[in-house]
């Protein structure tokens, strides 16, 4: 995850954040900012206007920045009251520049930079807070809890207590299936149960501050942010998935057929879905961690396993930073500064509650980036810290552009240069960190394996990506009603992802709080736009390297000419449409699931023909 640099910093949720500072000189420049009565700009011009305003906001970004990243590695009421605090006042700044925004947007013959400035100030604030007078401090404070809520989170596990980071690692080594119930159960009611009456009322204030800024609901504000109508946008994620929903089909039919056989009829049936504990992950939305229950015989051993390479290795969490810096480093980026290392959180702290959930900072919007994790030395964590390390040379790579430039494309492509980074982590990649022998680079007979251990993680997630925001859609427009919070979340899960709870979940219960996303309030369509996007983005670097072989044994590790062009797409930031900035790395204008589909080819006609016989869907 990502933590935003543009204006929906300002929006309680996605925060930028700047270098340290104490806590004496924070609470000084809060007073300070507590003085001012109004956030309104006194311009001449839409141009004038944006200029003052990118001023503002960056001010504020580098100074708020601080007490969020505080708050996310100390959290203590004092922090959270800070992070309120700050919340509220970035909130009520962001929404006052919104309204005028949308004054100044009526101006005929306006700039078009100018214009798309507008917009994004307009439309780029995730939890807008109407005018009425406490609306910004309430909601902040309710944003804040949540996500302190989510961050002291625990379930439980042979009835012992056990934290976030250590239970999300339980569900994917566990195969108990009375523990995976215990600890699915646990933590879905012990986190998510608390928060749905604050989830419920700051939905309603939200609605209400961006039905002030001219948007239907907050999910309509939220779909303007793509360069297209709300609904256009919506109708183009429908089609990607439209697009790699049979590949997704023949996955699920497969992985079902084997969990069955491994529990079987009384755990999990033959027909209809797949029980969401069994999957290795606690949201079912990434399978990975299960694939020694279905790995092929013969091609299902690929002959070594990340994660005991790594041990092997003696890799710790900075050894693995590192090798992600190395990657960037052989593409000609310039190596990452030393505060970097110094101001990042690299593990979890024994003293302290913290955030765990793995995300990228940039603190001053120029060279204080960070990434804060939990690492633990396996496969999955050397995945991940790819993908920070992705936003963090992304950040860097636009920190030219004026304020509100500063960010992706669309916030698809900032979570996709990561990912396609590590697509390239292939067997050969691994024998050129010398983290893998070369005697031991699977051959062309064990591919089948490596692309479905791929699948598990990469398509598996699709549907899981395009729910979260379907389901938060129809909160915010009403279509959804608070009593039905669970119940709709639960059918969603179901028609798109065909999973099931371990047990019935009672229509009182909030299981979506007990993903960080939702009371975290980061949209997730990105999610969805990145498992696409970055196949798109590798195929264009394959492409770029002058690569021959299966697309899915490409590795661009060291290519100068792929990093030149990544660095040119990347330094546009925002300051273009999409499209735009699509066309100048893939040559495309259009996102599209065919290199997807390319890449998992040949596990996709394998899946066809272990499926025959198989009833399909659910």
């Amino acid at each position: 995850m990502k933590n935003l640099v543009s204006i929906t910093a300002l929006a309680i949720s996605s925060f930028t954040l700047s270098g340290y500072q104490s806590v004496d000189n924070i609470t000084e420049e809060s007073s300070e900012i507590e003085k001012k009565e109004t956030n309104r700009i006194e311009a001449s011009s839409a141009e004038d206007f944006i200029q003052q305003a990118e001023k503002r906001l960056l001010e504020f970004s580098n100074h708020a920045s601080k007490i969020y990243w505080i708050n996310a590695t100390y959290i203590t009421e004092d922090s959270d009251a800070l992070a309120a605090k700050v919340g509220a006042e970035g909130t009520q700044m962001s929404v006052d520049f919104a309204l005028q925004a949308a004054e100044f947007a009526k101006e005929e013959g306006l700039d078009p930079v100018v214009k798309r400035k507008l917009d994004i100030l307009r439309g780029g604030i995730v939890l807008p807070a109407p005018t009425t007078a406490g609306a910004a401090d309430e909601l902040s404070t309710i944003a804040t809890k949540l996500n302190s809520q989510y961050g002291k989170g625990k379930g439980v596990l042979k009835g012992k207590e056990i934290n976030g980071s250590d239970i999300e690692a339980a569900m994917g080594t566990n195969r108990n299936p009375e523990e995976l119930k215990e600890m699915w159960m646990s933590w879905h009611s012990n986190v998510g149960g608390p928060m749905k009456d604050d989830y419920t009322r700051m939905v309603g204030i939200a609605n209400e501050g961006a039905k002030e800024l001219g948007f239907d609901d907050l999910g309509a504000m939220w779909r303007s942010n793509y360069d297209m109508s709300a609904d256009e946008f919506a109708a183009t994620m429908d089609g990607l998935w439209s697009d790699v929903k049979p590949l997704y089909d023949e996955l699920h039919t497969y992985v079902r057929a084997k969990l069955n056989a491994k529990y079987g009829d009384a755990v999990q049936a033959k027909t209809g879905p797949i029980r969401a504990d069994l999957l290795g992950n606690m949201w079912a939305q990434e399978w990975g961690n299960i694939y020694d229950i279905v790995a092929p015989e013969g091609a299902g051993d690929i002959g070594y396993d990340m994660s005991d390479l790594l041990v092997s290795k003696d890799y710790d969490a900075i050894k693995m930073v590192k090798a992600g810096e190395k990657f960037f480093s052989s593409l000609g980026f310039e190596p990452l500064p030393e505060t970097f290392y110094q101001r990042s959180q690299f593990v979890k702290p024994a003293d302290r509650e913290v955030v765990c959930h793995a995300s990228a900072w940039d603190l001053d919007n120029k060279d204080d980036i960070r990434i804060k994790m939990c690492i633990k030395v396996n496969g999955d964590d050397f995945v991940t810290v790819h993908h920070e390390l992705g936003h963090n040379y992304y950040q860097r790579a636009y920190k030219e552009q004026s304020y509100l430039h500063l960010n992706g494309a669309n916030d698809g492509f900032h979570e996709a240069i990561g990912d396609m980074l590590a697509l390239s982590i292939t067997p050969e990649y691994l024998v050129q960190i010398d983290l893998l022998d070369k005697n031991k680079v699977p051959g062309a007979d064990k591919d089948t394996g490596l692309l479905l251990r791929q699948a598990m993680d990469k398509v598996a997630f699709l549907p899981f990506g395009l729910l979260v925001d379907k389901w938060r859609w129809g909160v915010f427009s009403g279509d959804i009603k608070p009593a039905d919070y669970n119940s709709a979340w639960h059918d969603l899960k179901r028609e798109y992802q065909g999973i099931m709870p371990p047990v019935e979940r009672s229509a009182d219960a909030f299981d979506p709080g007990a993903k960080y996303h939702i009371p975290g309030n980061t949209p997730y369509a990105r999610y969805f736009l990145a498992r696409i996007l970055q196949f798109q983005f590798y195929k264009a670097a394959c492409d770029a390297a002058g690569w021959e072989g299966p697309l899915h044994r490409c590795s661009f590790y060291g290519n100068k000419e792929v990093g030149a062009k990544l660095d040119a797409m990347m330094k546009l930031g925002a300051s273009k449409p999409w499209p735009d900035a699509l066309e100048e790395f893939t040559g495309s204008r259009k996102m599209s699931g065919d290199a997807m589909i390319e890449y998992f080819e040949p596990l996709l006609e394998w899946l066809k023909e272990q499926n025959k016989g198989q009833t399909k869907g659910w």
